[in-house]
């Protein structure tokens, strides 16, 4: 792909010319900074980053779930539909891909064609529920699929602490099976890795609900709306507009004014229609038979459009504020039909990995250092260099990380750079360790010389 300069004349009047816009760069040379809410993760975070996706793939392994990967942006409609146009993500926050094209079309008063509007990824589940529906993964009759997935989404949110433009996730989806057993085995395993990358058990708590279905859910939404605009004087202007798409959002107002007004709601689990009901009360049976310890919230509704029946989200009491939730998820059984499949249960969970570091880090815990040398290979003089550069990469073949000086620095330079990198072994080649066939190996733990 290439880019062109080009001047182009905007609906607004103004006149964007790249080629003056470069020259001006040139005289600034400001240097360029990642984009606002987003964060590089550097050689130590970077590898906890890729230590958490394998602790997830052997903790959601042992539970069937294999991995998926699917495109970072997919056209916009999938969110619309999905999600929920309503929701915030949908309406506020989707970051929208343009070609320079299409772009060049809308400016010049055109349309773009569907399939070519495109937004990046504000949340997986809608991706990989697509995939599935897109590659038959369930086929009629067959057995659940159970994926997994790990990467980047991307929402225009306003930067603050454990919430960024661009974040990391991971995620599970198992569709076909609406049996409360697949409620209960994904809540046990989501509890099982937050135990697994190190969390402490004591400071989460796990908060459960049911959101109804289609029968009983849509004669609470009225009651709820009812109550919203009995006390319309006391809610937020946001709470006042929610009430008019979807009520049940103003359960997920973090206003202290509107919070104090839900509390009085009806409850959802008032509302429930039998099926709904048994259901949720095998979840709950199921989990207390594990000993997962969970508190029952009825103002739990999840802020995205597609949930039925069962919802769950975990908490941290500490580190994050009032932005305490680090993962959650819930059933999702009209998913599929609204992405244009076949009916198919689904459920599914996310978990932050930015928010899971800061609780972590409230917890104490230490984060572990990438390894960046396990033999650093010194010269005595550049006479053994190539010897050198051999016996490193001989090390390398035989799976160690090694290293060695590529700036001629003095052999008590090397030492000191070896120790910068972690090394555990200095292996010291001068032109008498080479003619003995021989090298002087120090500990860099003990200090001692063999």
């Amino acid at each position: 792909m290439s880019f062109v300069f080009a001047q182009v004349q905007a609906k607004d009047g103004l006149r964007y010319n790249s080629a003056s816009w470069l020259d001006e760069r040139r005289m600034t040379y400001m240097a360029i900074q990642a984009p606002e809410g987003t964060k590089d993760l550097l050689p130590d975070e970077a590898a906890f980053w890729a230590q958490f996706k394998r602790t997830a793939a052997e903790v959601f392994g042992r539970y069937g779930y294999a991995p998926i990967e699917t495109p970072v942006f997919e056209q916009t409609e999938l969110f619309v539909r999905g999600i929920g146009e309503a929701t915030d993500v949908v309406s506020k926050e989707m970051f929208t891909a343009i070609s320079g094209e299409n772009l060049k079309k809308l400016l010049d008063g055109g349309t773009v064609k569907a399939k070519s509007r495109l937004s990046l990824r504000p949340e997986g589940t809608a991706g990989v529920v697509r995939a599935v529906v897109q590659h038959d993964l369930v086929p009629q009759g067959a057995a659940p699929v159970k994926l997994m997935y790990a990467g980047p989404m991307f929402r225009a949110e306003r930067p603050q602490k454990g919430r960024q433009r661009q974040f990391n996730q991971v995620g599970i989806e198992c569709l076909g099976a609406e049996e409360p057993t697949v409620d209960a085995e994904a809540i046990i395993m989501l509890m099982q890795f937050y135990e697994a990358v190190g969390i402490p058990h004591a400071s989460m708590r796990l908060l459960v609900n049911s959101m109804g279905c289609d029968r009983c859910r849509p004669a609470y939404r009225e009651k709820v709306l009812a109550y919203l605009h009995e006390h319309a004087e006391a809610l937020c202007d946001t709470c006042l507009t929610r009430a008019e798409t979807n009520p049940l959002r103003a359960f997920d107002c973090k206003n202290p004014d509107c919070a104090q007004v839900m509390e009085g709601a009806p409850k959802i689990t008032d509302c429930l229609c039998d099926e709904c009901r048994a259901h949720y009360q095998a979840v709950k049976e199921l989990l207390e038979a594990a000993g997962v310890t969970y508190v029952e919230d009825p103002t739990l509704v999840r802020g995205l459009d597609y949930y039925t029946r069962t919802v769950f989200e975990v908490q941290v009491v500490d580190g994050l504020g009032s932005q305490n939730a680090i993962g959650g998820g819930g059933r999702y059984d009209k998913l599929a039909e609204e992405v244009g499949g076949r009916p198919t249960p689904g459920l599914g969970f996310a978990l932050g990995y930015e928010r899971c570091v800061l609780a972590l880090q409230a917890a104490g815990v230490e984060f572990p250092q990438a390894t960046r040398c396990e033999v650093f290979v010194a010269c005595v003089d550049d006479s053994v260099r190539a010897e050198a550069f051999s016996l490193v990469q001989a090390c390398r073949d035989a799976g160690l990380i090694g290293e060695m000086d590529h700036q001629h620095r003095s052999l008590k330079s090397q030492f000191k750079l070896a120790d910068k990198l972690g090394a555990v072994v200095v292996a010291v080649l001068g032109p008498d360790e080479l003619a003995a066939g021989q090298v002087k190996v120090r500990n860099m733990r003990t200090h001692q010389e063999s």
